[in-house]
């Protein structure tokens, strides 16, 4: 585990956020690194690239007779943001209190990491057929995914698939992810003016569009803050200790702030609908004239209950926009992106497998079955492509590794477990045929 976390801590420090504004060889540095890494565990590698960021594939071969299991993680990272709001530099990993920080030092390098210590714990010579896809633009919609799965799917065709990008229960306890919410992200335009004109001349008769948009966003939600659009689909989550207190503590909930919608706490977060409104297009504060805007914008992400089609809801949404916007302003809905929503069928030996893994590396403690509110579209894509495989999504995460945020971090003790974990599920598998698998 020592080497791990060096060999962790060198791939946190290239800053390989795909996200077009940035270096992007840094990207092209972070796929030589995690290619490099898997040619010392004795992989046969190559990093492919459909139009997109690169991606690695490394392959060994199954013994005769044994199955072989797909693992896959991503190398790319989310923007830092303000290095200001991190308690340490978000490219140069540190460790306190027995966290790691550090931007992708959890999502999703140690995703990379937990693969290529299960490859470790195996002298590079796992029982099975292995296959690691480590992706390079999963943080900016996976749009090539796709067409590497087209051109190269045979080279990640397995009977089992490990994608190790989610999250576990809490400290202690380990989860499989069975349940994915889907998502669309939709850009809101409102335009009332051809020009902005003087508020106080013309401000009574004629409707800004700032104000036109609010009222717009408002409309989708009642007073209750449940959702108010009609036809999405929605269900019923798990029953999992999951309280008020836990939600406020995790999510960083203001005192005072109250929690909305209706339904058990863990339906709102993974299996029913939710509207965000996570940004504006508008004169900011200081920069204000005294004049009527003559046209505005918002982003609006909307997630998904995990068998909603997410066209079918672009047009639910597009079509209650329309009809909720005001004083006849005109108002234009682009879908900005989509993504589709996942529900596995966790029975099997496969899973049976994964179940005794986790509890053998958490000291007998059994894994839950969770839902994840977030969207993870590429699930959806290897299920679409390997129809027969058992996809068990797994994760390095806990409910403070703030992902995407300032201070991301990874739990070292956990991230034993889970690398524990993976190398015992490598060795679990290999005693079942590919065709009990």
């Amino acid at each position: 585990m020592p080497q791990v976390q060096s060999d962790l801590e060198q791939l946190t420090r290239i800053p390989s956020v795909s996200l077009d504004s940035f270096d992007q060889t840094q990207v092209d540095r972070s796929a030589e690194a995690v290619a490099q890494l898997l040619r010392a565990e004795g992989l046969d590698v190559q990093i492919v690239r459909e139009g997109g960021r690169p991606a690695v594939i490394g392959r060994l071969a199954a013994p005769e007779g044994a199955p072989t299991i797909t693992l896959y993680a991503h190398h790319d990272v989310q923007p830092p943001g303000d290095d200001a709001d991190w308690d340490s530099a978000p490219f140069e990993p540190v460790v306190r209190d027995g966290r790691l920080y550090g931007r992708g030092a959890a999502d999703d390098k140690a995703g990379v990491m937990a693969h290529i210590a299960a490859l470790r714990a195996h002298d590079g010579r796992p029982p099975v057929g292995v296959n690691v896809f480590v992706e390079g633009e999963e943080e900016v919609g996976s749009d090539s995914l796709a067409t590497i799965l087209q051109r190269h799917g045979d080279l990640l065709a397995a009977d089992a698939i490990v994608l190790a990008d989610s999250t576990n229960w809490q400290i202690g306890v380990p989860a499989l992810t069975t349940t994915l919410r889907g998502m669309i992200r939709v850009v809101v335009s409102v335009r009332t003016l051809d020009h902005s004109v003087h508020s106080g001349m013309y401000g009574g008769p004629v409707p800004d569009a700032i104000t036109a948009l609010v009222r717009v966003l408002a409309s989708l939600h009642d007073d209750d803050g449940e959702v108010a659009l009609q036809g999405l689909a929605g269900g019923d989550a798990a029953e999992l200790d999951f309280d008020e207190e836990r939600l406020r503590e995790e999510s960083g909930l203001l005192e005072g702030v109250q929690v909305i919608g209706s339904g058990s706490l863990l339906s709102r977060l993974w299996t029913r609908p939710a509207i965000s409104t996570i940004g504006i297009d508008a004169p900011g504060v200081d920069v204000a004239s005294n004049t009527l805007v003559p046209a505005a914008r918002a982003k609006v992400s909307i997630r998904l209950a995990p068998d909603q089609d997410p066209r079918k809801a672009y047009d639910l949404v597009r079509d209650h926009i329309v009809r909720h916007t005001p004083w006849g302003a005109q108002v234009e809905v682009t879908l900005d992106d989509e993504g589709p929503g996942f529900a596995a069928d966790a029975e099997g030996p496969i899973y049976d497998a994964a179940r005794a893994s986790f509890a053998d590396a958490w000291d007998g403690t059994q894994p839950v079955d969770v839902g994840v509110g977030g969207s993870i579209p590429f699930v959806a894509a290897f299920a679409e492509k390997f129809p027969e495989a058992a996809i068990l999504v797994t994760g390095v995460e806990d409910p403070d590794t703030r992902a995407h945020g300032a201070n991301e971090s990874l739990h070292l003790g956990e991230f034993e477990r889970v690398c524990i974990a993976e190398a015992v599920l490598l060795e679990r598998l290999a005693t079942l045929t590919p065709k009990e698998a």
